[in-house]
C-alpha cells in the first residue's frame, strides 16, 4: 500500500511523497509541494509566500537530481495542479467551482534517460490519463523508497540553509517512518 510522507515542512510549505505516485521511481520519482497554506490559485499567495514556495520547489528539486541514482543525466518536469479536484466525479460528486475546491500543489516529476514506462519516455511529455482512468494508472507505480525520501530530505534541509538561506531545522523535517 502507497502511503502519504511528508518529507519537510518549512516556511515555504511542504514536501510530500504522494499516496498515489503518477511516475514509478526508477523512471526518475514523484514529489508534491504544497504550498504554506491552502489556496485555490497561487496569486492568492503573499509575496514572501511565493518566494519561499519557489525556494522549496527549487530545493525540491535540486534535491532529487543530487540524491537519485537513476537521473543521472536526467532533468525533471514541474507541473501546478489541482484541476482533478474539479472533476464532477471527483468527491464531493457534482458540479464544482475553483475557488472552493482547487488546492495549488506542485508536482515534481523525475525524468530518467532509461525511463521504461510509455508514458514516461524520455524525450516526449508525460501522458496522463481522464480522471476515470487515474486511479488504475496511479496503481502501477512504485513511490520513492524511505531511503530515497531520506536523502532528498536531508538535501533539501541543507539547500534551504545554505543557498536560500531559510533556516530549515532538524525540527522541520520528519524522520522516516512519518
Amino acid at each position: 500500500m502507497n502511503l502519504h510522507r511528508t518529507l519537510v515542512v518549512c516556511a515555504g510549505g511542504t514536501v510530500d511523497l504522494p499516496a498515489r505516485p503518477m511516475n514509478h521511481r526508477s523512471d526518475g520519482g514523484h514529489l508534491l509541494v504544497h504550498p504554506p497554506r491552502p489556496v485555490w490559485e497561487r496569486s492568492e499567495l503573499t509575496p514572501d509566500e511565493l518566494t519561499r514556495l519557489a525556494c522549496l520547489v527549487a530545493a525540491t528539486g535540486k534535491a532529487m537530481l543530487d540524491t537519485l541514482p537513476q537521473l543521472d543525466g536526467g532533468c525533471l518536469n514541474y507541473w501546478e495542479a489541482g484541476n482533478n479536484a474539479l472533476n464532477e466525479k471527483a468527491h464531493p460528486m457534482g458540479p464544482k467551482t475553483p475557488r472552493l475546491h482547487r488546492r495549488v500543489h506542485l508536482h515534481v516529476f523525475g525524468r530518467s534517460p532509461k525511463a521504461t514506462h510509455p508514458d514516461w519516455q524520455w524525450g516526449e511529455p508525460p501522458r496522463f490519463p481522464a480522471f476515470a482512468d487515474s486511479d488504475a494508472w496511479t496503481a502501477q507505480f512504485s513511490p520513492l523508497n524511505p531511503g530515497e525520501c531520506d536523502a532528498i530530505a536531508a538535501a533539501i534541509r541543507v539547500l534551504l540553509n545554505t543557498r536560500y538561506g531559510m533556516n530549515a531545522g532538524a525540527a522541520d523535517l520528519p524522520t522516516s517512518g512519518s
